[in-house]
């Protein structure tokens, strides 16, 4: 119990500090969930906390639980984050650590939390952590590592987003800038989302930052153009808009807790 008033306590401060700094995101709900690891995805009044080989559905309102998955078949192993596309739950899932590295995308009823349908990658570009819809076309991050889950001969800076048709036909992939793999260390790119004008905004995993990206007019790098301060660190994130502002949604894994910050870009 004293564990947790010191954490409220921190972040009632660390929000009354926040609303008093320009230009630096400010907390505004939190939610105590178990077993808050991965990712979170959301629609219009409820929340996903996405995990290894489950997910459980709750109320925006008040956190309170819905309804919930588990694997019981052992097939899905590291699911990495989630998002909602025209009524439906995607997910990515991986067999991180192992190697070679094997990916897939697990869709759900996001209203039942039934597996519906499954594209396998197989063994493809890397680890798959986060997908997202834009224009038509499929944009999945691919990550690599330097150390635990790396493969032979690679490290994290084999990290690539990669484009698809609604075919899931690979057409182009990037790579990230050499500053911005520096800041992932050992680890890699866990969450990320396309904004609406087309910019990506992005995590690693142990930051709690969020990374603005721009496709390149030419060449294969992503172009890193902002760092925004957030609420969260690493794994996977849900963004929305309420009026103008754009709320992220993210996890502190080691506090079981999903958080809501308030960012302007």
């Amino acid at each position: 119990m004293k564990r947790a008033w010191l954490f409220t306590l921190f972040f009632v401060n660390l929000n009354t500090f926040l609303h008093s700094q320009p230009g630096i995101p400010t907390i505004v709900k939190s939610y105590s969930v178990p077993s808050s690891k991965q990712a979170v995805a959301v629609d219009s009044a409820y929340f996903y906390v996405i995990n290894n080989s489950s997910i459980t559905k709750h109320q925006k309102r008040d956190g309170k639980l819905v309804s919930a998955w588990e694997d019981r078949d052992s097939l899905i192993h590291h699911l990495n984050s989630g998002i909602i596309i025209d009524g439906k739950l995607y997910t990515v899932n991986s067999n991180y650590p192992g190697s070679p590295m094997a990916g897939s995308v697990e869709i759900f009823d996001p209203e039942t939390l039934h597996h519906i349908d499954s594209h396998s990658f197989g063994i493809l570009n890397g680890s798959p952590t986060w997908l997202d819809l834009y224009e038509g076309y499929w944009y999945v991050a691919f990550a690599h590592y330097t150390g635990r889950g790396s493969e032979p001969g690679k490290d994290n800076s084999w990290t690539r987003l990669v484009k698809f048709d609604e075919k899931w036909r690979q057409l182009e992939s990037w790579i990230f800038p050499e500053k911005l793999i520096a800041k992932f260390g050992t680890k890699s790119n866990s969450g990320g989302i396309i904004l609406p004008e087309g910019n990506i905004l992005c995590t690693g995993h142990d930051n709690y930052e969020l990374y603005l990206l721009e496709f390149p007019i030419k060449g294969y790098t992503l172009m890193w153009k902002e760092t925004f301060p957030v609420g969260s660190y690493g794994q996977g994130i849900a963004c929305e808009q309420e009026g103008d502002s754009t709320l992220i949604w993210g996890i502190v894994k080691n506090e079981n807790m999903v958080m809501v910050s308030r960012i302007d870009y």
